[in-house]
């Protein structure tokens, strides 16, 4: 069986990772890193894995660990993998970065989106961006993915259908909105309980990171650059993001095309689910329904007054955002089937 290190696995996304390798029938988990909670038992972190996994968090060298495991996931602040991958890839580790550094394939674009001279370019174009519905085919064949942003994949994924049957006009607006857990487990003012609860706090009306993932992705699937701005929300939830994006059309489909274009793109993607549905409260995607799960559920309505497309993506950010995503990854690099150890259907109600 083959063995897992997780490099950074104190946080929120860490946290669902390990739980989700720990159950995971096909792979071992051989550590999990933490240099501020090293020697401390996992679920003193992690209290959901107590009397599940009684493993300690480990201190020991990250490179050394990465080096001696068969798959080594990263889950770590931007801008610290790139510090220690180029190390971690001379070995024969198969390697999965959670973070942003290796996202970007534009070593300009960290300059610009992060603000850091990315210190390994030479290693941008060797990661495959680890968006299954996008990319099955390069995953399957790489050692290196890196895992996409939690809003860029709801963006990414609810966009790519009407993106790629070319029914924009090169413009796309997304707007944004996350629970609490999507800032990370690192408290500060913005994140205090008094500060946080019962906000709709726009925190990021321009300029977004998760932008130049979206813009990159959907460029490529129209080979030509398109414009996209993105505004991001805070809001009263502990899990979950939802993305309504406006795509302005030069002719407009009818509702049946659309759905066509949606049902064909995702035929045989597990993990999509189409949600429109006329009857009932639950007309649209709602992150509430993907809770736990590594579900991503997309949806769309039609304006005719206005010529545009309205598309809606809904995921948990720790599952389908980062963590479950990962593990998809992991899967298809393995050979294995794609929903192996994350078949877990979503939490109702929370």
């Amino acid at each position: 069986m083959l063995s897992v290190a997780i490099i950074g696995g104190s946080g929120y996304v860490g946290g669902e990772l390990t739980r989700l390798i720990y159950l995971h029938p096909e792979v071992k988990l051989k550590a999990t890193y933490s240099r501020s909670h090293a020697g401390k038992y996992i679920h003193s972190v992690h209290p959901n894995l107590r009397g599940i996994l009684e493993m300690t968090f480990t201190g020991d060298d990250p490179v050394e660990l990465a080096s001696s495991s068969d798959i080594t996931f990263l889950c770590l602040p931007h801008g610290q993998s790139s510090k220690i991958v180029p190390d971690i890839a001379r070995s024969n580790t198969r390697i999965i970065d959670l973070g942003a550094d290796f996202r970007l394939k534009e070593q300009s674009a960290y300059t610009k989106w992060y603000g850091f001279q990315h210190p390994a370019p030479d290693l941008l174009n060797e990661f495959v961006y680890g968006l299954p519905e996008l990319h099955r085919k390069e995953i399957a064949t790489t050692r290196k993915v890196a895992v996409p942003g939690c809003m860029a994949t709801s963006a990414i994924l609810s966009l790519a259908p009407i993106i790629k049957e070319g029914l924009d006009d090169g413009r796309i607006i997304v707007d944004a909105k996350v629970g609490s857990s999507g800032s990370g487990g690192k408290p500060s003012l913005a994140t205090h309980f008094s500060e946080r609860y019962n906000v709709v706090r726009i925190y990021k009306p321009t300029g977004h990171r998760h932008t130049a993932e979206i813009i990159q992705e959907l460029s490529m699937l129209q080979k030509r650059k398109l414009e996209v701005s993105m505004s991001a929300h805070s809001v009263n939830m502990v899990r979950g993001i939802e993305t309504t994006s406006h795509v302005l059309t030069y002719s407009l489909p009818s509702v049946k095309d659309v759905w066509k274009i949606y049902r064909t793109f995702y035929s045989g993607s597990t993990f999509v689910r189409i949600v429109r549905d006329l009857h009932g409260v639950n007309k649209y995607p709602d992150p509430k329904f993907t809770i736990g799960s590594n579900f991503v559920d997309v949806g769309f309505d039609v304006d005719p007054e206005a010529k545009r497309v309205v598309v809606i993506g809904a995921l948990d950010n720790l599952v389908k955002g980062a963590a479950g995503n990962a593990v998809q990854c992991m899967n298809i690099m393995l050979g294995l089937d794609e929903s192996e150890g994350l078949n877990s259907p979503p939490i109702h109600p929370v």
